[in-house]
């Protein structure tokens, strides 16, 4: 049996069967994590290669000794570079769970839930020298507004920066339960799960760059990925869902789709199923992280 304590992977049986693995085909694991996904697709190559990549040094422990994988320690923007490394030029497909892992949002240390007290951290490359505490204290109001308007879609966003300017003024905020203290007097009653995470979205999104990255990783992967070879993705927030089905459907992030002068839509993918799948029931059930997962696949034309 699989040991899922660390990271329960979602939408794990539709992933795998979109990628369309061929047994002596190149795959590339862009969110190791657990190592879920990259297990299941393990054990449908004989001679293929599995190339997996994680900034995180706890999902680096997670790495399994196996003939047919190679892990990287690398952020999933820099694939093109290492795949050059390696001396491997075209892939046949490409896997992204973009969801952070129920290890991360299950760890005080980390900083990504505002279910425990601990240090605002939040980074996924914990070599890195910026985190959300960065941001909340030294940012300015409108780059405040900015991230808490555009990538937690929140709609008092004044109070919520006026209360961190408010605090941050008199002491630093530097754990979870500073911020929460701070932001108490804005935070709906009756709502406010759902709209802590949303706090804590944006600042995860901007602590980790999350949509520069995505965008960027994106519009390399038609670069890497052979005729006919396969793109999934699994999204967990509208931000990023509509980045990839935009990206997939026209071949740019706005959507807009231009076609050739015998009608051909310009984009390298095309999109291989009508709608986006999502979990079901039962899947939901197991696992509640799995109730805002869409899965996206392109076909590279």
């Amino acid at each position: 049996m699989t040991d899922y304590s660390y990271h329960k992977p979602v939408l794990l049986e539709e992933s795998i069967d979109a990628l369309n693995i061929k047994s002596d085909g190149i795959y590339v694991d862009a969110t190791f994590g657990g190592g879920g996904h990259s297990k299941e697709i393990i054990k449908h190559l004989t001679t293929g290669k599995l190339i997996a990549f994680d900034v995180d040094n706890d999902a680096q422990k997670n790495v399994f000794d196996h003939k047919n994988l190679i892990f990287i320690k690398s952020n999933f923007s820099f694939i093109p570079n290492f795949l050059k490394y390696i001396e491997i030029e075209k892939v046949d497909g490409i896997l992204a769970d973009l969801g952070v892992s129920s290890h991360h949002f299950n760890s005080s240390e980390r900083g990504f839930s505002y279910r425990f007290d601990g240090e605002l951290d939040m980074r996924m490359n914990q070599e890195s020298d910026f985190s959300a505490k960065n941001i909340i204290n030294e940012y300015k109001i409108e780059e405040l507004y900015r991230i808490f308007k555009q990538y937690g879609e929140i709609n008092n966003c004044k109070c919520l920066v006026d209360n961190i300017l408010k605090h941050r003024n008199q002491n630093k905020i530097n754990t979870i339960n500073d911020l929460l203290s701070a932001i108490n007097d804005c935070t709906p009653k009756h709502q406010e799960y759902k709209y802590l995470a949303k706090v804590f979205q944006a600042l995860r999104i901007e602590t980790n760059k999350e949509l520069d990255v995505l965008k960027y990783f994106l519009q390399n992967s038609q670069n890497i990925v052979k005729q006919d070879g396969r793109l999934v993705v699994i999204t967990y927030h509208s931000l990023e869902d509509r980045l990839v089905k935009n990206y997939i459907k026209a071949g740019n992030f706005d959507g807009k789709v231009e076609q050739d002068l015998y009608g051909n839509i310009l984009s390298p993918w095309k999109p291989i199923q009508n709608k986006v799948i999502i979990a079901d029931n039962e899947e939901i059930d197991e696992n509640s992280r799995a109730r805002s997962a869409k899965l996206r696949i392109g076909i590279k034309k």
